[in-house]
This record gives structure tokens, sequence and C-alpha cells, in this order.
């Protein structure tokens, strides 16, 4: 009997092994903010006028921040975003800005300043330029990552001369 309790015992115990290995656990995404972000970036009408931010809080919900100016990029960053493996919610917070034939003036004399003043060109060879130019209502803000301190500061001092901006807020950071 002894034997037959063993055996027993030991199919017992295999039995609840292989059960345990066959349960699969939901885990999170390991690389989410990486593929959260790529995402964003993946979009195909993201531009330098966009800019979108995120935050990853418990259990895979993702906020997504900032200002858009069209619809359909805001509407496919969320549809993109909730995509992602890994990602239980989407907190829509994404502004759209208004439209306005005065800012959009305002954008195209910005980009214009930035990227075809020939010490910051190289920022303009990239698809999707590092610097983002937001306007609204007048008002810019800069937003994305430059090189170094004096980028920073070119790229505030060509904007901040701008007829019939408002106001100009420096939010680059500089890159790790």
């Amino acid at each position: 009997m002894k034997i037959g309790n063993t055996i027993s015992s030991f199919f017992a115990a295999a039995v609840l092994t292989v059960s345990a290995f066959g349960a699969q656990i939901p885990s999170a995404n390991p690389n989410l903010e990486k593929d959260v972000r790529h995402a964003i970036n993946s979009l195909a009408y993201y531009g330098v006028f966009d800019d979108l931010n995120f935050t990853i809080g418990d259990n895979g919900v993702v906020t997504l921040t900032g200002e858009v100016m069209q619809y359909y990029v805001h509407n496919s960053a969320i549809a993109a975003v909730r995509g992602v493996p890994g990602v239980t919610r989407v907190v829509d917070q994404i502004e759209v800005l208004p439209l306005s034939p005065f800012d959009n003036d305002i954008r195209i004399r910005a980009y214009n300043a930035i990227f075809g003043y020939p010490a910051l060109s190289r920022y303009a060879i990239n698809s999707r330029p590092p610097i983002h130019i937001v306007v609204k209502r007048g008002n810019i803000s800069l937003e994305g990552v430059v090189n170094n301190e004096l980028d920073r500061t070119l790229v505030y001092n060509r904007i901040r001369s701008l007829p019939g901006a408002f106001s100009v807020t420096n939010d680059l950071r500089l890159d790790p």
C-alpha cells in the first residue's frame, strides 16, 4: 500500500504542477512606456504643430495630454494607444486647438523662423522634428527637445521677436 500511496501522491503533485504552469496570469507589459511612445510617434498626421504627452498609471491606465490642431490626430492618438498591449483604459485630456487663421499665420512664421534659420535647420532634417510649436489664441508654447542650452535660447529668441505673438513659453528640454 505504501507504494500505491506514493505513486498516487506523485501523480497528484504532477497534475498540480502542470496546471500551475498552464494557468496564465495576465502580466503588465514591461515595455508599456516605450510601446505607447512608439504608438504616438507613429501617428500619420502627428506633426510639428501638435504636442502629445502621456502618463501611465496603475493597472495600465494611460492618460493622454497635450494639444493638437485636428480632430483626426486626437482620435487616432486615442485609438493607437488603446491598441497597445497592456493598456487597459485611455483617459483623454487632449485639447483640440480652435481653428484660427491668425494662429495659422503665427505657426507658419514661427516654423520658418526656427527651421529656416541656418543654425537650427538641422532640427528639420527628421521626418518628425523634435521641436513642437503650439499656438493657441496668439500664445506660443515651444515643446520638445534640443541638443544644448544655446539652441534652446536661440529658438526662444527667434520666436520671441515674432510680430503678432502675445506670449512665448519656452518648455524645450535638453536631450540627456
